[in-house]
């Protein structure tokens, strides 16, 4: 059987949440079989479990926020994405804030503190949704100069890729890869993936600063651009950091369905909220999709049946 997963022990980390500023303390602990991805807000006078579904993200501006009544926490999509690239199904996550922290701006920070916490198998067997027909979103319209157009989709496939295209029209951003495609069954998700950071300019810092946001961005936790070049004195990490980041990103927003895809998603200029829009339009045609189980873990498709390994 392809089994559910969760942590051997529970692990915590303390950062600063990236728009808030605020100090902020994760304490991410194990939990039983079909719990799913549970975020608790422990610092309210009663605590609120806000379970992860596709239902409960309320805003997707600048980053994925998901609510439950008037408790919500703020940028999930990098912990989501270390879940998802580590297979984990099963997890308690205590937060003291609404914002995850944003650590180094990547996913490794992450995959670093649950491979540490360790992996454990669970007795009942994972489910996936598998995509049988062709779901697709878009926004938008024209070509060339001037395009607006921007789309995400869903196709079948037995396993579980992304490609993901940018066109930013910057400097920095076109001197490097525009287009990457990763596959779980034959790519490193720490490796490949995880180390991708996210970007912004220096002018809209500047005036999310001014409306309050970003107050805990910089150098340290973000690759930052003036009008020409990237600012950060260590360069980029992978020579397609950017549009890495946008998959890692992606890998995050599509796990917030709350159960793993077979699927193979491709989007062009995609960003939170056509991810999850994506996600809704899924749920709104269920004869695109199917749950599925494996009884004989040798049937899966790669990527799922391997415990991820250390770097």
């Amino acid at each position: 059987m392809l089994a559910q997963r969760t942590l051997k022990s529970l692990t915590k980390a303390v950062g600063v949440g990236l728009h808030s500023g605020q100090r902020v303390e994760l304490t991410l602990r194990p939990a039983a079989p079909d719990t799913g991805i549970v975020f608790r807000r422990v610092d309210l006078p009663q605590p609120v479990d806000i379970v992860v579904s596709a239902q409960a993200v309320t805003d997707t501006r600048l980053a994925s926020t998901i609510s439950s009544g008037s408790a919500k926490v703020h940028t999930v999509e990098h912990l989501m994405s270390a879940c998802a690239g580590l297979g984990l199904d099963n997890l308690y996550i205590d937060i003291t804030a609404d914002e995850v922290p944003i650590l180094d701006g990547s996913a490794s920070s992450f995959v670093f503190l649950l491979q540490s916490a360790g992996i454990e198998l669970q007795a009942a067997p994972k489910r996936f949704i598998r995509v049988i027909k062709p779901v697709e979103v878009r926004e938008g319209s024209g070509e060339g100069e001037g395009a607006t157009v921007k789309w995400a989709r869903l196709d079948p496939y037995e396993g579980y890729k992304l490609s993901f295209e940018i066109d930013f029209d910057h400097p920095a951003v076109d001197s490097t890869g525009q287009r990457v495609e990763f596959d779980l069954g034959s790519g490193s998700y720490s490796r490949d993936i995880a180390r991708a950071r996210t970007f912004g300019f220096t002018k809209d810092v500047e005036m999310m600063r001014t409306n309050g946001l970003a107050l805990g961005g910089g150098l340290d936790n973000a690759i930052v651009m003036d009008d020409y070049k990237v600012l950060n004195s260590d360069g980029l990490r992978y020579n397609d950091e950017f549009v890495k980041h946008k998959i890692l990103d992606a890998m995050g927003d599509l796990y917030l369905l709350g159960k793993p895809l077979l699927a193979a998603y491709s989007a062009f200029r995609s960003g939170h909220a056509m991810n999850n829009k994506l996600l809704r339009e899924l749920l709104a045609h269920p004869e695109a999709y199917e749950m599925v189980t494996f009884d004989d873990e040798k049937r899966a498709p790669q990527g799922f049946s391997t415990l991820a390994r250390a770097w």
